[in-house]
């Protein structure tokens, strides 16, 4: 064994022996953060703001430096929620809001910029936020949250010109995929095939992150694992469509019924590729996990020291 395997023997046959997670799992970058404004957590009926300087030392007590800041701003649209006056206006102000916020840790936050694709309003959201000097980054589209039906040809237009625009301005894109589950929408294979015949070959140039391994958190629904089968089997034939996709695992350990499945998950990681997984943690607020409790979550999935070394040590090309 070279010195550096004899090493990772030694503290994995230790780690054992103590009861302790197999691993020294130390991500360099929480890929899945959200703050959230004054405005938002009234929205939400949530008791108080997050703000940068709450997640910052959340982040510290992990041992992780960097996080990229997802914006809510795609929460005035959510149609499960009662409509907001002005809800361009308010759209706007927390992406915007968002922005300062990193600005208070630059060299440790970056902001993403946040929409509802299906809006009269999102592409001019899109080109406005292009050209905010926090917030060109990237764009978070959250499809439950928007009710995003991958069955109406309608929607799946809308995605096709979002998808190009945000290509066209240079900006990654992070997708929760999941569709409304409050709204029961259908979930499974078909709708991946959609995503990724139709939609992903409009941003065939940026970085394309799948949220929650293809889910909404955890592991659970079967119709999750069905969705992510496809994107396995496209990346197997080496689908050019799949270049650019990465996959965070953001409250997949950690959630529902997850230790049950903590084989199938580790199996689903290495099928899609390690050097394609982003670790992240979500929103510490309104019932969520801290970084803290994500990682250790995550430590407890059966992956090796090497596989665990790579997901920690990735950097997506936005964070570059």
């Amino acid at each position: 064994m070279t010195s550096i395997t004899n090493i990772r023997f030694i503290v994995t046959a230790v780690a054992i022996l103590l009861g302790l997670p197999p691993c020294l799992c130390q991500p360099a970058i929480d890929y899945h953060q959200h703050l959230l404004s004054p405005s938002a957590a009234k929205l939400g009926s949530l008791p108080a703001p997050f703000t940068a300087h709450d997640l910052v030392p959340l982040l510290d007590a992990a041992g992780v430096r960097r996080a990229v800041v997802l914006s809510l701003a795609y929460q005035y649209g959510n149609p499960n929620k009662p409509p907001v006056e002005d809800e361009y206006a308010r759209v706007k102000a927390e992406n915007d809001w968002t922005g300062r916020q990193v600005l208070e840790f630059p060299d440790r936050l970056r902001a993403f910029c946040g929409v509802d694709p299906l809006k009269s309003y999102a592409l001019a959201e899109i080109a406005r936020c292009a050209r905010h000097p926090q917030l060109h980054y990237g764009l978070k589209l959250h499809f439950g949250n928007s009710d995003v039906d991958l069955d109406n040809p309608e929607h799946v237009a809308a995605l096709r010109r979002i998808f190009h625009s945000a290509d066209e301005h240079g900006m990654a894109i992070v997708v929760h995929m999941r569709p409304s589950v409050t709204r029961h929408r259908p979930y499974g294979a078909k709708e991946a095939k959609v995503f990724l015949s139709e939609v992903l070959p409009t941003a065939p140039h940026v970085t394309v992150q799948i949220a929650h391994l293809a889910g909404a958190g955890g592991y659970d629904d079967p119709s999750v694992d069905s969705a992510l089968s496809v994107f396995i089997d496209a990346i197997a034939k080496g689908d050019p469509r799949m270049a650019h996709v990465y996959f965070d695992i953001c409250g997949v350990a950690g959630m529902g019924q997850w230790q049950e499945k903590k084989t199938l998950i580790a199996t689903r990681i290495r099928q899609v590729g390690v050097h394609r997984i982003l670790w992240g943690s979500d929103g510490a607020f309104g019932g969520g996990v801290t970084p803290e409790q994500a990682l250790r979550a995550y430590q407890q999935l059966p992956l090796s020291v090497e596989e665990f070394h790579t997901i920690d040590t990735n950097i997506a090309p936005y964070m570059r």
